[in-house]
């Protein structure tokens, strides 16, 4: 991801705090729909609409969002959300039973955020993922978060190396 790209979300994040009036905020939201990262081919139709579903619902609990975005360990989390806190939530987007057993590198993400979630679409059954993350159902359109994921703090030497991603 481009230094410039992630300047745009560093500042869309910062500008995003307590204290603007109502119209910033509206210019704001606008700029969350206009940062839109073109999807690189290596993810299914499924995935997309589950990103794009599952942004939306971020978006309306007050984080910005990035996908595909490179952490400090070298992985690349499907989903980054920051929040006017400073919370951070990975969110991992599973398409299909055979994307969650193939991928064992999920686990790697709970280092690098406050609450680790799974995406997925109603088709797939809800006991199939780990008890210890959060789980939202998606489509295109939307989401709705079927269970919290337990918080975990991040050091701050962690939460800065994130933020200044």
């Amino acid at each position: 991801m481009g230094r410039s790209l992630r300047l745009q979300f560093y500042n869309m994040v910062a500008n995003h705090g307590i204290g603007h009036t109502e119209s910033s905020r509206m210019e704001t939201n606008a700029a969350h729909i206009a940062l839109v990262v073109p999807p690189d081919r290596r993810q299914s139709a499924t995935a997309l609409a589950i990103a794009r579903g599952t942004s939306r619902l971020l978006r309306s609990l007050g984080f910005a969002c990035l996908s595909e975005l490179s952490l400090p360990s070298g992985r690349r989390a499907d989903l980054v959300a920051v929040n006017a806190r400073g919370e951070i939530w990975i969110v991992e987007i599973k398409s299909s039973a055979e994307d969650l057993r193939a991928d064992r590198k999920w686990q790697d993400y709970r280092a690098h955020c406050d609450r680790l979630f799974f995406a997925f679409t109603r088709d797939l059954p809800y006991d199939i993922f780990p008890g210890d993350t959060g789980l939202i159902v998606a489509d295109a359109y939307g989401a709705c978060l079927h269970c919290e994921a337990p918080e975990h703090r991040l050091p701050a030497p962690t939460r800065k190396a994130m933020m200044l991603r």
